[in-house]
């Protein structure tokens, strides 16, 4: 079965492809022969009037001959993406051209592109006999082929799997249904839905990395909060994170609204809302925030500490008696920056990515607790300033999700005043790493390990450490200014050390 429903121009192709690339193609076809598509995503965004980000093109057979051909004549890089698909990468001038053969059998291009995820990526154009006449009226059609009816769902902003194997034959397309639909703005079909409800267990049996890659491809979206609604409702979501649903229904105190659940979507959701404008929520300092947040892997970060900030919760619920039975959540903060550091590993995370996350979860509740103190008139210097040392440079991250995890919060005991009170504290914060910490950090150290060896005869171990940090931290409230004040504290702490019951003798 073969369907012309659409075309595209000939000057769209022209525009798409470099001369330089132009030229290496049309000499690998003259050579090879056969047919030349492009074909899946590509053809969807020149249908939509986007620009591909790279180049998909289809071959009857003999992709990595393809491939390793155009990478010679290029000067490119060749990189194999499956073996068992015949299928590869030629990466040159800062180009990605993806290159694969007809799959599973597959004999026409008719064949291979119903054997492809979504009607919408089923798509393809035969660009071969344009190789061989280039110079051709720019203002001709090229016909779209189009067995699955991709063309439709496109005008419809609608998700629709090929076939009844669709899903099945690769799990991970269950995933790819969401990740479409969140990066255009479509909807899934309801069949599509059924199915993905029918068959979401079979994702746990997908490599992590591949898994872990589309969830970041949701969660970089405009629409993170929306789907990971969507993927819930499936129950995709819970063969993928199952940790989640252990807050289905778990009651939360008089300040929440929602069970903590609904308040981990709701959290995202907020935090999707001061991604698109921090200076809204933060209007004093919303340079310092958007610098902050130039880097797309913070804001990547910063939806998934969102999404799993009360990760610790179900495990920590608790009930205080002497307070009327009120529910309470000790440590989640800390809980549940171990468990996310666990599901991490699990989807095989970079260490980086693993470790800030587990950072921002594990602190998101340290600017609440300054806020109270301040709110109180008893926040000291030096309790700004441990925490200033204890985020580090997650300061902004930390105040974002503090922001965002308010907001999800409407219960009638909540704190009036809370989302004003972080912004203030906020601005007086970074005042106080102007002037107190970070010239501290930057300048030269007043007191070294090789002082405590060869003016205090100490020998190197654990306690170095808890000087110099000392030191420094009193440098910063400006209790040490010299060098003879940071050995008198230093003598005073190994005195004590020394004298400590449990001290080594």
């Amino acid at each position: 079965m073969e369907r012309y429903v659409q075309s595209i121009g000939v000057r769209q192709v022209l525009a798409l492809l470099p001369d330089w690339l132009w030229e290496a193609l049309a000499t690998v076809q003259a050579e090879r022969e056969g047919e030349l598509y492009l074909s899946g995503g590509v053809v969807r965004d020149l249908l939509l009037g986007q620009t591909p980000a790279d180049i998909d093109l289809t071959v009857a057979a003999g992709a990595w001959d393809w491939g390793s051909q155009l990478a010679a004549l290029t000067k490119g890089a060749l990189i194999p993406l499956s073996r068992e698909e015949d299928t590869v990468r030629v990466v040159s001038r800062g180009i990605g051209v993806d290159i694969a053969s007809f799959r599973e059998g597959a004999r026409t291009i008719a064949d291979d592109l119903m054997r492809r995820d979504l009607t919408i990526n089923a798509l393809a154009c035969r660009i071969d006999p344009l190789l061989a006449a280039p110079k051709q009226d720019e203002r001709a059609l090229l016909p779209v082929f189009d067995p699955t009816g991709g063309c439709g769902d496109l005008s419809l902003g609608l998700i629709r799997v090929t076939g009844e194997e669709s899903l099945s034959s690769d799990p991970l397309r269950l995933l790819r249904v969401f990740r479409f639909a969140a990066a255009l703005g479509f909807s899934i079909e309801d069949q599509t839905m059924a199915q993905v409800s029918r068959l979401g267990r079979l994702v746990r049996g997908v490599a992590p990395e591949r898994v872990a890659h589309e969830l970041d491809l949701i969660m970089t979206t405009a629409a993170a909060a929306a789907t990971v609604e969507a993927m819930a409702a499936s129950g995709l979501l819970w063969a993928v994170i199952p940790e989640l649903a252990a807050g289905i229904g778990m009651a939360q105190p008089k300040s929440h609204h929602l069970d903590v659940w609904e308040h981990s979507l709701e959290a995202l959701r907020q935090m999707e809302r001061i991604l698109a404008a921090p200076a809204a929520f933060y209007p004093a300092s919303g340079e310092a925030m958007t610098a902050w947040l130039q880097c797309a892997r913070q804001r990547l970060r910063l939806k998934w500490a969102a999404l799993l900030h009360d990760l610790g919760k179900p495990a920590t619920q608790g009930l205080r008696g002497d307070k009327g039975g009120r529910i309470t959540f000790y440590n989640h903060d800390q809980v549940g920056a171990q468990m996310s550091a666990e599901l991490a590993l699990r989807l095989r995370w970079s260490n980086e990515a693993r470790d800030q996350v587990g950072r921002l979860i594990e602190g998101h509740m340290r600017p609440f607790h300054l806020a109270n103190v301040a709110r109180a008139g008893a926040m000291t210097l030096r309790a700004a300033i441990r925490m200033l040392r204890a985020v580090g440079d997650d300061l902004e991250g930390i105040f974002l999700l503090a922001m965002a995890d308010s907001l999800a919060g409407q219960g009638t005991e909540r704190v009036e005043g809370m989302e004003e009170d972080l912004a203030e504290l906020y601005i007086h914060l970074r005042k106080i790493k102007a002037e107190h910490v970070t010239p501290v950090q930057t300048g030269p150290p007043i007191l070294t390990g090789r002082d405590l060896i060869d003016q205090l005869h100490l020998p190197p171990g654990p306690l170095f450490k808890r000087i110099l940090a000392a030191v420094e931290e009193a440098r910063m409230t400006g209790e040490v200014i010299d060098a003879e004040g940071a050995l008198r504290l230093a003598k005073t702490m190994a005195a004590l050390e020394s004298d400590a019951p449990n001290a080594p003798r």
